[in-house]
């Protein structure tokens, strides 16, 4: 008499290739993007609830947008590339997001930024 095999063996795992086939299925991005839109929409509707509000579900949405958009993608690098003037200071929105992120690429550019600041520039 043979065992059953184990239920974790049965059930089929989507490789990586299969899941980014599935997620380039225009259906499947045209509905990440309503998605994301009707997530940003809410959002403000959302903030008055007590606790983070709709932060948490506008980010959501900002990055269900980003993913499936080009056009978001090309607008937002532009966003990130901006300088803000407050208080007389000169602030790039993209350092803003590296340091949220916590991205390691951002400590290195920083990194090469004060050295060359600290090597004269050259």
């Amino acid at each position: 008499m043979r065992l059953p095999k184990c239920i974790i063996t049965l059930i089929r795992m989507f490789t990586r290739r299969q899941w980014r086939k599935f997620l380039d299925n225009p259906v499947v991005e045209w509905a990440m993007f309503l998605v994301g839109m009707l997530l940003i929409v809410i959002s403000p509707i959302l903030g008055p609830i007590p606790g983070p509000g709709g932060l948490p579900i506008f980010v959501a949405g900002l990055a269900l947008v980003l993913k499936s958009s080009i056009w978001a993608k090309r607008h937002y690098a532009r966003l990130k590339k901006k300088r803000l003037k407050f208080r007389g200071k000169s602030f790039i929105v993209g350092d803003w997001t590296d340091w949220a992120l916590r991205r390691r690429s951002a400590r290195r550019r920083k990194a090469i930024r004060k050295a060359r600041e600290a090597g004269g520039g050259n």
